[in-house]
């Protein structure tokens, strides 16, 4: 059913990231994680973050108008959500995804410009190596909302060797060795997300389980193989269409005869103009200029086909975001 706009809807999307930069202020100033430890008066959190008091309060204000705070007098506490999201040793800590969105904020004020020239844009740099914190851990925190779920979905009980392709920090190839003892897992990913993949698969217990190969896969042999199943996880739409059938062409390669390959990523319908988040991502890439955008379900089944995939299926799994799976068999 198509959407009924009205003036206040309007108002309220245009207004959006009001919310959302209020939200990553808080995690960016450690609001939440300095009230980890119980409720606090404005100066006093003020004071232990080097912030300026009056502009404390109003933030504080806003943060529990918003329901991430709640004000007794003249104190305030997290909320339960908070506490358990937003603070930073907290195992479902969710900052990072934050941070990583507070980094686009400035590309995305750009994007009719991207749409004029088709180019990327310049945006302000928070340093590399905190942008590549953020997003790596942030990958990890949307990954473990929906990896368990889809771990025990897809059954990789008769396969042996997994392929992570552009793994990150692991957490898929991680939940899949959880949830079959008997596979053995190797990520490929650049050098620099070495460091995260390995703590991370060091907390899960699966280290003796699972390697790394440094390497871009996007120019380099997929090497390490063969495997008999290969997942690529929200791989495709940071690639040219020509750069994806190549991919999935080498991937293809690498599998034993009858192996399985994966693709998740956030798919359009076949028309493109639904649904909505996967539309929206195509614009942050466009402004991320990497000639990538989200695919439809079809064009993805001919990518496969044309690689010789075959018995091409997509499973019910439907995240939040709408990422989806596609599965098919070498032929």
């Amino acid at each position: 059913m198509a959407k009924v706009w009205n003036p206040g809807m309007l108002l309220s999307v245009s207004s959006g990231y009001w919310t959302g930069c209020t939200l990553q202020a808080g995690v960016r100033l450690k609001i939440f994680t300095g009230l980890a430890g119980g409720a606090l008066p404005a100066d006093d959190l003020a004071v232990k973050l080097d912030c300026d008091e009056r502009a404390t309060v109003l933030l504080l204000d806003a943060l529990s108008a918003m329901g991430l705070l709640i004000k007794e007098g003249e104190v305030y506490r997290n909320s339960d959500a908070a506490q358990e999201l937003l603070v930073a040793d907290s195992p479902r800590y969710m900052g990072h995804i934050i941070m990583h969105h507070h980094h686009l904020l400035d590309g995305w004020a750009q994007l009719d410009q991207a749409v004029k020239t088709g180019e990327a844009v310049k945006k302000r740099s928070y340093g590399i190596d905190t942008e590549r914190e953020s997003f790596l851990m942030g990958m990890f925190n949307l990954a473990m909302a929906i990896a368990p779920a889809i771990a025990k979905e897809i059954s990789l009980s008769d396969r042996r060797r997994l392929l992570d392709l552009g793994g990150g920090p692991g957490t898929y190839a991680i939940q899949f060795c959880l949830a079959n003892p008997g596979l053995r897992a190797v990520i490929l990913d650049r050098p620099t997300t070495e460091p995260f993949a390995r703590r991370t698969a060091e907390r899960f217990g699966v280290s003796d389980r699972i390697d790394f190969i440094g390497g871009d896969f996007t120019v380099d042999d997929i090497s390490g193989g063969p495997y008999d199943v290969a997942w690529l996880s929200q791989i495709l739409h940071s690639n040219t269409l020509e750069a994806c059938e190549e991919l999935i062409a080498r991937t293809v390669e690498a599998l034993e005869p009858n192996g399985m390959i994966l693709v998740h990523d956030f798919i359009l319908d076949n028309t493109k103009d639904g649904p909505e988040f996967p539309a929206l991502f195509s614009l942050n890439m466009l402004l991320a200029g990497n000639g990538g955008r989200s695919y439809s379900e079809q064009e993805i089944r001919d990518m496969l086909e044309k690689a010789g995939v075959e018995d091409i299926t997509r499973y019910q799994f439907r995240a939040p975001n709408d990422s989806s799976i596609l599965a098919g068999r070498k032929g």
